[in-house]
């Protein structure tokens, strides 16, 4: 198996804390990894992005090539229009929904959403809504993982496993909720 992944979005939006559950996956299922990450001005809430490799086999390279990315994971859906040229054909983007306006000449949000309508695979995800729903404001990121784990080819056992490792030494209650975010994301269709 082999999976190249871009995730994106605004900083503190929690694009490297999926990248490094997705890796603490990986590694733990004996796969490869390799990354490379862009922190944008997350204080100004600027670009972040990562490019995550995973494989059965050994990895030459951290950096995806355009058109060659087998999943877009984005917090945004600017952001993961941004990224959709590095989709290689028959790709996935999954993408929270809701917009997060930090520039006053914003695209229409229906404009942005019809685009990633014509790939065919892309999942937009209501995250902001099921995570209020929950009272899990703070787990979004694990709900938007979730709902990847099929495209990702990672089980959310798996990914449970590495919840718990990595968010375990902020409490129990921390990890139970985003073990349960992780599998609300993985109910969305």
């Amino acid at each position: 198996m082999k999976r190249d992944i871009i995730l994106s979005g605004v900083g503190g939006q929690g694009i490297l804390s999926i990248a490094t559950i997705i890796g603490d996956a990986a590694m733990n299922k004996g796969m490869y990894i390799k990354q490379a990450e862009v922190h944008g001005m997350s204080q100004r809430g600027g670009d972040v992005h990562s490019h995550l490799r995973i494989s059965d086999q050994p990895i030459a390279s951290d950096l995806i090539g355009q058109g060659c990315a087998d999943i877009v994971i984005s917090m945004e859906p600017m952001e993961a229009l941004r990224y959709k040229s590095a989709l290689k054909k028959g790709g996935w983007i999954v993408t929270a929904k809701a917009p997060f306006v930090n520039i006053p000449n914003y695209p229409n949000i229906d404009a942005i959403y019809a685009e990633l309508g014509k790939l065919g695979n892309a999942i937009l995800v209501d995250a902001e809504t099921i995570a209020k729903e929950n009272q899990m404001t703070r787990s979004v990121n694990m709900i938007l993982l979730g709902a990847a784990a099929n495209a990702l080819g990672l089980d959310i056992e798996t990914l449970s496993a590495s919840v718990a490792r990595i968010f375990g030494s902020k409490g129990d209650e921390v990890v139970a909720m985003n073990v349960k975010a992780l599998q609300l994301g993985a109910e969305v269709k």
